[in-house]
């Protein structure tokens, strides 16, 4: 058994913990750029402590939000039952928008292009139950049948910046703004678009910041 796959000792285990919770209760309130010797501060442990658990923040922020790939799925798999399609898809928008808005990290963590591990098997079939809502709200005649992930992405992201732009002012803006887009989506709705949709090469590259 190597070091890397060894439990930990129950002081050490006690200290990731620590650093684990205060790092998500700081998040929530500051957002990702809270100092890093805060949160070893806020955990009661020195900065080394931190250091020797998570040698960089992004280490630390996929710990602290590695649980949200499941509340994602769990949310998806609901909507997924829910018997209309379109009510299934709001359903789904508004409980992710709701994340963003009660956890500026998460909202940050939407927004930004912040490194993480290689995506785990529930990342994975949280993407494909997402697309699953989107198809079946298209099947169905309900969302406009050009609509697609990489939408939804750039969905979200707009999101994040009304709840960081109007978060201290009206918190339930974003819900206005929402609306406004579901409208859009509407197969109803639709018209023809001036361009066409990002293909997953270019959203790797916006994600990434590879722009060359």
């Amino acid at each position: 058994m190597s070091s890397r796959t060894k439990p930990l000792r129950r002081d050490a285990q006690r200290n990731r913990d620590l650093l684990v919770e205060a790092a998500r209760q700081l998040f929530a309130v500051h957002g990702l750029d809270v100092a890093l010797e805060e949160i070893s501060r806020t955990a009661g442990v020195s900065i080394g402590t931190l250091y020797n658990h998570f040698p960089n923040r992004a280490d630390l922020v996929d710990a602290v939000f590695s649980d949200r790939a499941q509340t994602v799925r769990q949310i998806a798999e609901h909507s997924l039952a829910m018997p209309d399609a379109w009510d299934g898809l709001v359903h789904f928008l508004e409980r992710i928008c709701e994340l963003q808005a009660n956890d500026r990290g998460y909202n940050d963590l939407i927004s930004r292009r912040v490194p993480q591990a290689t995506p785990t098997e529930a990342h994975l079939h949280g993407f494909q139950l997402m697309s699953r809502i989107l198809d079946r709200a298209i099947e169905a005649g309900v969302l406009r049948p050009d609509f697609t992930m990489a939408d939804l992405a750039f969905l979200t992201w707009a999101t994040a910046r009304t709840v960081e732009a109007t978060g201290s002012v009206r918190p339930d803006l974003w819900r206005r703004h929402l609306g406004l887009m579901l409208d859009g989506m509407r197969a109803g709705a639709a018209h023809p678009l001036a361009v066409p949709p990002i293909n997953p090469e270019e959203l790797n590259r916006a994600m990434t910041g590879d722009c060359g």
